[in-house]
């Protein structure tokens, strides 16, 4: 007789993923919307430093990636694992550590980055203690899945799991590579990186965040769920192999698109396009195998609002990697950088493919795990429709902005001159479109709040006892003793036929099949697929120092100028303005000379950008008077009448700390910053020189009196540097490019 062992899952740790991704959605979907008010109306950022836009857009974008869906994978992850494992979690202990480390640290975060601490990278946010924190929760999550693995009663690692396995290793990857950085203070640090380096390892992480946090771990959820909930078998299995490993192989290669026509050197870039492009057949094959699985279950479709989500969801993961190679191409992406087509794009894949995903998810999930029935189908329902508006209405008012944006930021008269010279002439163009997506945004968190509702009356009728039902499972056989059976008798074990046979068996079963049984092989060769990709892309560009070419014009930052960088980031001013001209006629026309590679070999970190709702700043310098700043700082419509920006009146009262100016500039000289000891020494008196000299300059331009220990005369001598190195910088060396 068959033995067998008796044992529990452990869904309470799942039940508590649950309720925080809940929590944190609702979150950050508020801030969301918050933040397109502001943008709508720029009044709503009420001179408040905690709520103003580039405060406060850190804690949605983080709030929405790391919060609701990290929550949700962790809730899936650990649900879905314990059914194809049939084994319980590996540790009680670590699923408490994680769950309670990760919250803390999302709480933290959002905290922080309302007080303006941040490392002012995208996605990366975070500064170095948490960091460190996020390392380690990161390590104890995959230590507990890991040994869920390794003490499993199925041999067979389903098809969800290989997707699961990858994510864990490569987000581990990413974060820590990104994140190297030398602190200055617990609230303060610096990336080793710098300029095009940073630009390029920022976005091999930015890009492949999306990859392996909001995709990869999402198409195992879909492998698992979606095929639960209509109770169907996957599609195709080797199409399932397919889509798996060309994801991971090509995925990584994909993060320069996002850097096309910058100072990173073109052929990176290019590799870039070209593998963004080659993910549309893997991804498209992946969407084809979710939809067919639903084969004969569309009647299921049309009364199941579990499976309306998953279904569109998925649709909305195939539009999204249709349209992402479309914009990875140079030629789309030269109109579609920095305009908020991009920011519709995001939204396409966050709400249409993660969030309904992730609410499918969560209506087939609650029932189950608090034992009763969903509270009401009905009221599902209308929450799908009501949130599928919501999309639809971003979408549309993105798209639409995206391309006015462009369009007219590219446009000449008749005489060969910009028809829309001012920036703020596009601005006021788009704010109805913001008003479009503010209200948008707004009805997808209604429907979130009818998920919540639903959830809460669901949870309220379940029974008391939750006590976790007991299990029954054979144990699981050592790979040696199961491939034994395919051995003819009398053949000597460990002997060279012995072996013949044994991998004959294995053979005969599939080489993919005898994979899933071997879960450290399948990892090691996750890793060396990321890693081919990242090695070729990363390493000339950061050991190759010719390929990082300097200016003999360009010149470190004074320590006032570095004080008023780190004002700059604080606020989030890098939210809405870049520091990159292309080698656009459009652009050199509007903000002067395009950039080079050189410009920015001393900036920690690299200030790109990424979105326009204002103009470029790369040479901002000297443009205009030092009082223009601190007025536009003060009420942006005295100087820009139509803009949008919030108002920055406390920079004039603030106090500028320089208690830590001498161990900046120390840092920086570590870092290579060619600073001598009497810059070093002297940082702190030539910082308060320089802010005596500009505030007294300010106050005779007409001025508010006593900035000279405020944090506006920072911010002044920062924006009056930029740009000003390249006035004996070389001729242009290098054609315009063409606009189509």
């Amino acid at each position: 007789m068959e033995r067998v062992e008796t044992f529990r899952y452990d869904d309470a740790i799942v039940r508590k993923f649950v309720l925080a991704t809940i929590f944190w959605g609702l979150v950050g979907m508020s801030a969301g919307v918050y933040i397109a008010l502001e943008l709508a109306f720029w009044p709503a950022n009420l001179g408040i430093p905690e709520i103003s836009f580039g405060r406060l857009r850190p804690v949605h974008t983080n709030a929405m990636i790391f919060a609701f869906v990290g929550n949700a994978i962790f809730a899936g992850v650990y649900h879905s694992s314990q059914r194809v494992l049939r084994a319980r979690l590996f540790s009680d202990t670590l699923s408490k550590l994680h769950f309670w480390g990760w919250q803390l640290i999302i709480l933290l975060g959002a905290l922080s980055f309302m007080r303006g601490f941040t490392q002012a990278k995208e996605y990366a946010e975070l500064e170095w203690p948490l960091d460190i924190a996020l390392a380690v929760v990161w390590v104890i999550f995959a230590v507990n899945f890991f040994g869920t693995i390794a003490h499993r009663r199925e041999r067979h690692l389903y098809v969800a799991l290989w997707f699961y396995i990858a994510s864990i290793v490569t987000v581990a990857l990413l974060h820590i590579f990104n994140s190297l950085a030398l602190p200055l203070s617990f609230t303060r640090s610096y990336p080793i990186y710098a300029g095009v380096q940073d630009a390029l390892m920022q976005w091999w992480y930015g890009h492949n965040a999306v990859a392996f946090v909001l995709t990869m771990p999402y198409l195992g959820l879909m492998y698992y769920y979606l095929v639960k909930a209509a109770n169907r078998p996957v599609y195709s299995y080797r199409l399932s192999i397919l889509h798996f490993w060309s994801l991971v192989f090509i995925y990584i290669w994909a993060g320069p698109h996002h850097l096309h026509y910058t100072a990173l050197p073109g052929w990176a870039s290019t590799l870039g396009m070209v593998f963004s492009v080659m993910l549309l057949a893997p991804s498209w094959g992946g969407m084809v195998n979710g939809l067919l699985t639903l084969r004969g279950a569309w009647h299921k479709v049309r009364e199941d609002p579990v499976l309306k989500y998953f279904a569109v969801g998925v649709m909305f993961y195939g539009m999204a990697t249709f349209e992402g190679p479309v914009l990875s191409i140079k030629t789309v992406n030269s109109l579609s950088h920095y305009t908020d087509w991009t920011v519709g794009h995001v939204h396409a894949g966050t709400l249409g493919w993660n969030a309904f995903m992730t609410f499918g998810m969560l209506y087939w999930l609650v029932p189950r795990l608090w034992r009763t029935e969903l509270f009401s189908r009905r009221l599902a329902a209308a929450a799908f429709w009501i949130g599928s508006l919501g999309i639809v209405g971003y979408l549309i008012s993105m798209w639409a902005a995206g391309i006015t944006q462009g369009l007219m930021w590219r446009a000449f008269d008749a005489s060969g001159r910009l028809l829309y010279p001012d920036f703020v002439e596009t601005v006021v163009q788009v704010v109805p479109f913001y008003w479009v997506r503010f209200t948008s945004g707004a009805l997808f968190l209604v429907g979130f709040l009818l998920l919540i509702y639903n959830v809460a009356r669901t949870i309220v009728r379940a029974p008391r006892d939750l006590e976790e039902e007991e299990r029954q499972a054979p144990p699981l056989v050592p790979w040696g003793q199961e491939v034994w059976s395919a051995v003819p008798t009398g053949v000597a074990p460990r002997t060279y036929d012995h072996l013949l046979h044994r991998v004959s068996a294995a053979l005969r079963s599939g080489v993919h099949r005898a994979l899933e049984a071997m879960p450290v092989t399948l990892t090691v060769l996750c890793v060396l697929a990321i890693a081919v990709g990242s090695l070729v892309e990363l390493l000339p560009t950061l050991l190759v120092r010719s390929n990082v070419p300097t200016l003999p014009s360009v010149r470190p930052s004074t320590a006032l100028e570095l004080e008023g960088r780190d004002v700059y980031l604080a606020e989030g001013c890098y939210t809405c303005h870049s520091q990159m001209i292309r080698p656009f006629r459009a652009e050199t026309e509007r903000y002067g000379d395009y950039s080079k590679p050189g410009e920015s070999v001393f900036n920690r970190p690299f200030q790109w950008g990424s979105r326009r709702i204002g103009p470029d700043l790369a040479r901002v310098g000297t443009k205009y008077p030092d009082l223009w700043h601190v007025r536009h700082m003060q009420d942006p419509r005295s100087t820009s009448p139509g803009s949008i920006m919030p108002a920055y009146p406390w920079l004039i009262t603030e106090p500028l700390e320089l208690d830590r100016t001498q161990d900046r500039l120390e840092l920086m000289a570590s870092l290579g910053v060619p600073y001598s000891a009497s810059d070093v020494f002297h940082a702190r008196r030539h910082a308060e020189a320089q802010a005596r000299a500009l505030a007294s300059a300010i106050e005779e331009q007409g001025g508010p009196p006593r900035l000279a220990d405020k944090q506006m005369v920072a911010l002044v001598a920062y924006l009056q540097r930029l740009g000003t190195d390249l006035s004996t910088a070389p001729e242009r060396t290098l054609p315009l490019v063409a606009e189509r």
